[in-house]
């Protein structure tokens, strides 16, 4: 280990930014628990579907019936008491498999932030976070620390930035940067908002927000780490952000990076909003022995080294894998998934299945809407691996009716960024018969078009 690097681990900072993010991740993951049950979307997602699409390898992650309301209950509880920093390991684990179960239970629901929070919570998992500014501290004086190894702050820094580097390169597309799609598709459908609406309907707009889109994704986590910039590069983000939950209805994505984006500022400002509040709310100072170092034992941060090493290296590659199968990413949608590659595609599809008795050869017509939900049947109609699970289900529920060794085959047809609609997979192949794996799909259509760039 060099010099520089050796100095690097041992230097120390203000527990504060930890503190802060736990507090407002924690509050963030509380309201959004609190949204989800208030608009219905537990009964309609998790309960009233008679299929759920499962990720591959999690197969056994299925909704609890009607627990699955207290699954909610649970991560909201774990939510709060992260934000208030009690009983915190425990309620750090408690958010972190309660909001990841909930996330897997349906791969029609997958968005990129809740990927987001489960990492951000799997990381505050390993963190020393509830070390300050917590009730474990308030109660249990002993255990408060006023300074923690930088690197676990930095940790945060380095997954933030991630995000949004990995974002800025999914855009360096032909379509994205040459065709300004989908945002020419997308904005004009907004011209009836108030002032800048008409502006929408100008293609160089849409070519506008392209190219600063992918230029603010690749440069502001720079940024914000410098302090020159920071303020107006804050600004940056508050802006683009809300202007994005304005124009796109991707839920709590954008609150999500702009409290994400905080823990660039320096420890000096976070330890001010720390005593502010503690000012407000007259609450006692830390004892002396808080301001003791966090020191981990040899084993105990080698161990924890070696966990946030491994978690970072899969971050890092985990986007790529798509360079592991054969055709264009956007049209199969083959390592689309996890990397970071947000609202880059308009992709509408519609899929006719038909069910074939072996022995009589009878053809049944699928009614798709008669066993999905609306977003399921959407999502499903574009996807070849959720087409294959939905095949599987189909054989399995008209075995179940009588029909003899069922066939399942699918006439499907899908447009991409604004392109002529075209068939999407073969359909002469029984889709019954097809594994649902991570081996690339031949029975997908050529593209038959070429999208360059990452």
């Amino acid at each position: 280990m060099g010099e520089g690097l050796r100095r690097y681990f041992q230097t120390y900072t203000s527990a504060a930014p930890l503190a802060t993010f736990r507090v407002a991740f924690g509050l963030l993951v509380l309201v959004s628990v609190g949204r989800f049950w208030a608009k219905g979307w537990i009964a309609e997602l998790y309960l009233k579907p008679k299929f759920y699409f499962t990720y591959y390898g999690f197969e056994w992650v299925k909704p609890l019936g009607p627990y699955t309301y207290g699954l909610f209950v649970l991560c909201g509880l774990c939510a709060l008491l992260v934000a208030l920093g009690w009983w915190y390991r425990m309620a750090a684990l408690g958010l972190f498999v309660s909001f990841t179960y909930i996330e897997l239970m349906d791969k029609s629901t997958y968005l990129n932030h809740y990927y987001f929070v489960s990492l951000a919570a799997f990381l505050l998992l390993l963190l020393p976070a509830g070390r300050y500014f917590s009730l474990d501290a308030h109660f249990n004086p002993g255990h408060g620390r006023h300074q923690v190894p930088r690197w676990t702050v930095d940790a945060l820094r380095l997954l933030v930035g991630i995000v949004y580097c990995y974002a800025g390169l999914a855009k360096l597309n032909s379509d994205w940067l040459l065709q300004a799609m989908p945002l020419r598709i997308w904005l004009p459908a907004k011209n009836d908002l108030p002032l800048v609406g008409p502006l929408f309907n100008f293609p160089w707009v849409a070519f506008a927000f392209s190219w600063f889109g992918a230029f603010y994704d690749l440069t502001v986590p720079f940024f914000l780490l410098w302090s020159r910039t920071r303020p107006w590069a804050y600004a940056t983000v508050v802006i683009f952000h809300v202007l994005t939950a304005l124009l796109f209805p991707i839920g709590m994505f954008p609150y999500v990076m702009i409290v994400a984006a905080l823990v660039f500022f320096p420890a000096s400002w976070h330890q001010r909003q720390v005593d502010r509040f503690r000012k407000i709310w007259g609450s006692p100072a830390y004892p002396p022995q808080a301001a003791v170092p966090l020191v981990y034992g040899p084993r105990s941060r080698l161990l924890l080294l070696l966990s946030l090493g491994v978690f970072f290296v899969l971050q890092l590659l985990l986007p790529f894998r798509y360079l592991l199968y054969p055709r264009e990413l956007f049209w199969t949608e083959e390592g689309y998934r996890f990397s970071w590659r947000v609202m880059l595609m308009e992709k509408m599809g519609q899929v006719q299945f038909k069910v074939v008795d072996s022995a009589t050869g009878r053809i049944r017509l699928v009614n798709n809407d008669e066993h999905l939900s609306v977003l399921q049947e959407k999502m499903m109609s574009t996807q070849p691996d959720m087409l294959v699970q939905f095949a599987h289900y189909l054989r399995d529920y008209y075995a179940h009716q009588g029909v003899h060794d069922p066939k399942v085959y699918a006439d499907a047809y899908v447009s991409l960024n604004g392109r002529l609609g075209k068939a999407f997979i073969d359909p002469t192949v029984d889709l019954a018969q097809v594994s649902d794996d991570l081996r690339p799909k031949p029975w997908i259509l050529p593209f038959d078009d070429e999208i360059t760039g990452l």
